[in-house]
C-alpha cells in the first residue's frame, strides 16, 4: 500500500511539472506570450502542427540555457514567441547591480523546428580561442524521433555556422536529451539518449525485449568542426531524463543519467567520457540506491558537479528502503569513482521540490530548485560552506504561471540562477 500511495505522489508531481512548464511531448511546438519576442513579431506554431487540433491551449516552451563567457558576461539562450532560436547577453557586474540584457541575437537554423522543453532545452557552452557551441533536438515525424543538432561559432559568437546533425546514425528514432560539455584538454563531448538498439532488438508480443534506450555519445577534438564514430555508454537507460555532465578534478568529463537496472531499478548510473574511443561500453558505477521499480519515465534527471574530493550530486526518486522512504529530490556526495559516500544522502527539506541543479567551488556548495504548489512556483536554495556537510536554506524568488526549471551556472566561486518565466527572465545572484 505504501508503495503504491509513492507511486500515485510521483505520478502526481509529474502531472504538475507537465502543467508547469508544457507536456514533454515531441510535438508540441506552439508557444504563448514571450517577454523577448521582438516587437510585432505573433506567436504561431509550425505550419505542420498548426492544422491539428488541440485540446488546451499549449503551454510556451520556455526551457533555457544560461552560461557565463570568457570575459564574463552571461548568456542565455532560447526560444522566443516566434519559434525563434536567440542568444541575449548582459553583464554581470557587483552583485546588488541589476541585470540588464541586451537585444537578442537571433539565429539562423535553416528552418529547424527546436525543441525547447525543460529537460530537453537547447545548450550552450563555451570554449578557447572565440568557441561558441550550441546543441538542440530536431523533431521527427514520427511521435518521440528527433536529430541532434549543432550551431558553431568561431568568433565569440558574432556568427555561427548553418546547423549540422552531430551524430552519424539518421534513423528516424530517438536521438535525444543530448548534453554538450568540453573537457579538461580542449574535446567537446556530445551525449544523448538513443534508441537504435531498441529498434534492433526481438520483440516479445507487442513489446521489446529491450530495457528503456541506451545512451550514445560522440567526441570531436576540433571544436565540432569534425566529430568521430557514435559509442555506446550504455544499454538500458531511462528514455526522457536529462543527462548530467561535469569535469572531474582530472580534466576528464564525467556523466550521469537515470539508468534501468535489472530487472527494472530505476536509479542513476555514473561514467567517465573518455577521448579514446573503444570497442565495448566502459564500466558504469551505480551512483544512487532509491530502488525505484517502475515502468515508466519521470522526466526529471540529476544534476552533477565536482567537488574538492568526488562529486556533488543531486536527483529525483522514489526511496523503498530506510527512514528516508517515499518521493523526494536528494543529495549526495559521490566518490571519484561515482559510488556514493556512506552517510551523506539525505532529502531537500521541500517535499515540493523539483529539477534541482547543483554548483559547487572549494568548501562552497549550492542546490537551487523550483517548488511547486498549484500555479505558484518558488525558488529556493540550499547553501553550504563545508562542502555540503550542513546546509542554510534561502527563498530567492516567486512566480505564478508558466516558468522554466532554474538553471544555476558559475564562474569560479561567484555563482547565479537564471530563472526564465512567461513575464520576465529572475537573476539571482547566490550570496554565501
Amino acid at each position: 500500500m505504501k508503495n503504491r500511495l509513492h507511486l500515485r505522489r510521483a505520478l502526481l508531481l509529474i502531472a504538475l511539472l507537465s502543467g508547469i512548464v508544457g507536456a514533454p511531448l515531441m510535438a508540441q511546438h506552439a508557444h504563448g506570450p514571450d517577454p523577448l519576442a521582438a516587437p510585432g513579431v505573433a506567436a504561431s506554431a509550425p505550419a505542420a502542427l498548426a492544422s491539428k487540433p488541440i485540446a488546451r491551449k499549449p503551454r510556451p516552451q520556455l526551457g533555457t540555457s544560461a552560461a557565463v563567457a570568457p570575459d564574463g558576461s552571461l548568456w542565455m539562450l532560447g526560444l522566443d514567441a516566434g519559434n525563434r532560436l536567440f542568444v541575449q547577453s548582459a553583464a554581470l557586474g557587483a552583485s546588488s547591480a541589476p541585470v540588464r540584457w541586451g537585444a537578442p541575437q537571433f539565429l539562423d537554423t535553416a528552418r529547424d523546428t527546436v525543441v525547447a522543453d525543460g529537460e530537453d532545452n537547447p545548450k550552450l557552452v563555451f570554449g578557447s580561442n572565440g568557441l561558441v557551441l550550441i546543441a538542440y533536438n530536431m523533431p521527427l515525424s514520427k511521435p518521440y524521433t528527433g536529430l541532434v543538432r549543432m550551431l558553431r561559432s568561431t568568433d565569440g559568437g558574432k556568427s555561427f555556422s548553418a546547423p549540422f546533425t552531430v551524430h552519424a546514425d539518421r534513423q528516424e528514432i530517438t536521438h535525444r536529451f543530448e548534453s554538450i560539455g568540453i573537457d579538461g584538454e580542449g574535446a567537446l563531448h556530445t551525449i544523448w539518449i538513443d534508441k537504435r538498439d531498441l529498434e534492433a532488438a526481438p520483440k516479445i508480443g507487442n513489446k521489446s525485449s529491450y530495457r528503456g534506450a541506451a545512451i550514445y555519445r560522440n567526441v570531436s577534438t576540433d571544436g565540432g568542426a569534425s566529430f568521430g564514430p557514435d559509442i555506446k555508454v550504455a544499454d538500458h537507460s531511462c528514455e526522457c531524463c536529462r543527462i548530467a555532465l561535469g569535469q572531474g578534478s582530472d580534466g576528464v568529463l564525467y556523466a550521469m543519467w537515470r539508468h534501468v537496472f535489472e530487472p527494472n531499478v530505476r536509479d542513476h548510473a555514473f561514467a567517465a567520457l573518455t577521448t579514446v574511443a573503444t570497442p565495448t561500453a566502459p564500466p558504469i558505477v551505480r551512483a544512487t540506491y532509491d530502488e525505484w521499480s517502475v515502468d515508466g519515465c519521470p522526466h526529471h534527471g540529476p544534476s552533477l558537479v565536482a567537488g574538492s574530493e568526488g562529486f556533488h550530486a543531486v536527483w529525483f526518486g522514489i526511496r523503498q528502503h530506510g527512514a528516508d522512504q517515499g518521493p523526494g529530490v536528494r543529495y549526495a556526495r559521490l566518490k571519484a569513482d561515482g559510488s556514493p559516500i556512506e552517510g551523506t544522502v539525505r532529502r531537500l527539506p521541500d517535499d515540493r521540490a523539483e529539477h534541482a541543479s547543483v554548483a559547487a567551488h572549494g568548501s562552497r556548495v549550492a542546490v537551487v530548485w523550483r517548488s511547486v504548489d498549484g500555479m505558484t512556483s518558488t525558488l529556493k536554495a540550499w547553501l553550504s560552506l563545508d562542502g555540503g556537510k550542513t546546509f542554510r536554506a534561502s527563498t530567492l524568488g516567486q512566480a505564478s504561471g508558466d516558468n522554466d526549471f532554474p538553471r544555476l551556472v558559475q564562474q569560479g566561486q561567484r555563482m547565479v540562477v537564471v530563472w526564465r518565466q512567461a513575464k520576465e527572465v529572475q537573476v539571482h545572484e547566490l550570496a554565501f
